[in-house]
């Protein structure tokens, strides 16, 4: 049996596959690794290379680790469908206990206005339904929620969380260098 999902992905069932047990993540397309000298166990997404870590911070700290650890680095933007759906794939192939992921987005003033910390453009967002929704009065950051199909929600910028990190690669390279082939 074939299935066609929302996102022009498909996953086929084999005999034997039973509902609940299926991994539907063993077959899902995984993006290319990043072809960057001392970068290998990054990813390419879009124009990004990107990296999912597990240990669990405040959006302020996980912003700060990525920074550290790349020059010109942030917490992911997301500007497209394709690129979602990969950042999703990364993070239930790395961890799937971890459902709730960092992204690099915060609402700016409770304007309802939401900005990306790397300054590239709000082209992009998959809002769970309802939200944002402010609840607390102080969600001001945004999370991809993996257990509603990566949908985003608003959230309070001090709780923890899983985080991807991301740098464009010619903000690395030395000018006159060249990517890995």
């Amino acid at each position: 049996m074939t299935l066609l999902f929302v996102s022009g992905n498909f996953l086929t069932l084999e005999r034997g596959d039973v509902a609940g047990r299926t991994n539907a993540t063993a077959r899902c397309p995984t993006p290319k690794k990043c072809n960057i000298y001392g970068f290998s166990d990054w990813y390419k997404v879009g124009s990004y290379c990107v990296k999912f870590f597990s240990k669990r911070l405040n959006f302020t700290a996980a912003e700060y680790s990525c920074r550290n650890k790349v020059p010109g680095a942030h917490l992911v933007s997301v500007h497209n469908e394709e690129d979602h759906n990969l950042l999703v794939n990364i993070v239930k192939q790395a961890d799937k206990s971890n459902p709730r992921v960092w992204l690099g987005a915060f609402e700016l003033f409770k304007s309802g206005t939401f900005l990306w910390l790397d300054g590239s453009f709000w082209d992009f967002e998959f809002w769970k339904p309802g939200e944002p929704n402010h609840m607390h009065n102080a969600e001001d950051c945004v999370e991809m929620y993996l257990s509603d199909a990566g949908r985003w929600i608003d959230e309070s910028c001090g709780k923890e969380k899983s985080y991807i990190c991301a740098f464009k690669w010619h903000t690395i390279l030395k000018p006159g260098s060249v990517k890995m082939e």
